[in-house]
């Protein structure tokens, strides 16, 4: 009896029933208020175009992750005094690092540094090709981090946060800007690392699911297997256009009946919309994500024809396809097990290998970018989690360093031919113009036209933002 007591009798008929129905209208009030503050409205596609908070500078973001962290004082931070003094002793007390063993004295960058383009810029020999575009770069010298651990300092730079999961910086873009095609995701991200994170580097968390990262494969597949389906499931073996059709008309008929008489579900409302856009991308997806028709010279300039060079290339290639098809937010990542930057022994062997994988397809895409009138409006972020030790660990490797690191930005509203901020003498420390990960992402979001400070989401009873509390953006680096 008592069962069938608790059928007759909801919580929501007891508020309706009794009292007049006045318990039902404070609840309705209530959700009503909590549904203006974090949900989407019905009406609304949540990959259309959305207006700008301001005039932007840049309309999509290229995001090259060196995963491991390259050594910034043997790439893009020349030290003469870490030369001069090489095998001495750190002259200060050394600040907390990941492997407390095994740690010796100052070494010196093996690489020499030598000046490129108008601007005079210094770059190691590690990147002969990349230094030829810096007349186009703001080679960012201040980076700090919170974390001296891949996991927690992965997790930052994507995310805001190197301890909680929360979405990602390509997911807060999407979020607020929406696609500017609407058969294709708007973030994408190619052969994301497994490790480190893996998908909550790109993930929703816990906002609409509609904006997450869409991967490309991984960095545990091989490219070549990769070109015949990028996209798991991209080409349906089984059935026609016209039975795909069919069927997803009815799963969303009964997906919509389901909605009607209940609350707006964030989580359905994104699954719905996910299968739309799958269909959608069968049918234009296969010619985007194909390199075929581009010609022998556009795949040289990328080192697709080089073995060392193809892989990346690859990726950088179609980096650009995806950049000239209206995706907002596209992640191109180097990790690949041997080949992370990370190089505690064997700093020689590693960062030449990683290097040389990089260099030319990496500037390939910033002149293809620049010849197809794309750099402007294109906003290119090179980096990682951290950099390097300016002393020795293992003999000949280096440790994490997240208290001052090098990135570089090109095109989308960035002054070129420029350096930024500065470390110290030995390359441990930012000691001028210190751009913490929320000062970079606030940055980025700004040249997107977007004010970190607005671009919130509420959930759990408070405003969440990519820069969280904090964040400034750097106004000496925006043309």
């Amino acid at each position: 009896m008592k069962q069938n007591l608790r059928h007759i009798v909801s919580r929501r008929d007891l508020l309706r029933q009794s009292a007049c129905g006045f318990g039902l209208l404070g609840l309705t009030a209530l959700l009503a208020e909590e549904s203006s503050l974090c949900a989407e409205p019905k009406s609304m596609d949540p990959l259309s175009p959305k207006p700008p908070h301001f005039a932007a500078k840049a309309k999509r973001v290229i995001f090259l992750f060196m995963q491991g962290g390259p050594s910034s004082i043997d790439t893009f931070d020349p030290k003469p005094r870490l030369t001069r003094d090489d095998g001495k002793p750190l002259p200060f007390k050394r600040p907390l690092t990941f492997a407390e063993g095994d740690v010796g004295n100052l070494m010196k960058s093996p690489w020499a540094f030598r000046p490129y383009g108008r601007s005079g810029i210094e770059v190691s020999d590690l990147f002969p090709a990349v230094g030829s575009c810096v007349d186009d770069m703001c080679v960012i010298r201040s980076v700090v981090g919170d974390s001296v651990a891949h996991g927690g300092a992965v997790l930052q730079l994507h995310t805001g946060s190197n301890t909680f999961p929360r979405p990602s910086m390509g997911y807060w873009i999407t979020y607020g800007l929406g696609t500017e095609n609407q058969s294709l995701p708007g973030f994408v991200t190619i052969r994301p690392g497994l490790a480190h994170g893996g998908a909550k580097n790109y993930s929703s968390s816990f906002l609409p699911a509609a904006y997450q990262g869409t991967p490309i494969g991984n960095a545990g597949i091989k490219v070549e297997d990769l070109q015949a389906e990028p996209i798991e499931y991209l080409k349906n073996q089984g059935l026609t256009s016209e039975q795909q059709r069919y069927e997803l008309e009815m799963l969303q008929k009964i997906n919509r009946q389901h909605a009607l008489g209940r609350s707006y579900n964030a989580d359905l409302e994104a699954r719905i919309q996910a299968f739309e856009l799958a269909f959608r991308m069968q049918t234009e997806a296969p010619e985007v994500l194909s390199i075929d028709k581009e010609s022998e010279a556009t795949k040289k300039l990328y080192g697709i024809d080089r073995p060392e060079t193809r892989d990346f290339g690859w990726q950088c290639l179609l980096t650009r396809r995806l950049a000239d098809r209206g995706f907002r937010f596209i992640q191109c990542t180097h990790s690949t097990g041997a080949s992370m930057w990370d190089q505690h022994t064997e700093l020689v062997r590693g960062h030449t290998r990683n290097a040389q994988q990089v260099d030319v397809p990496i500037a390939g895409l910033l002149k293809d970018l620049k010849t197809r009138g794309l750099l402007k409006d294109t906003l290119v972020l090179w980096g990682a989690e951290f950099g390097r030790t300016p002393v020795a660990q293992g003999g000949d490797g280096r440790d994490h360093n997240p208290y001052g690191f090098s990135m570089w930005m090109a095109g989308g509203g960035v002054r070129s031919g420029m350096v930024y901020g500065a470390t110290d003498e030995f390359g441990y420390y930012a000691a001028e113009d210190r751009m913490h990960i929320h000062d970079l992402h606030a940055t980025i979001l700004h040249l997107m036209g977007l004010d970190h400070q607005k671009l919130t989401y509420f959930y759990g009873g408070r405003y969440f933002r990519l820069t969280d509390v904090a964040g400034n953006v750097a106004q000496k680096i925006i043309a």
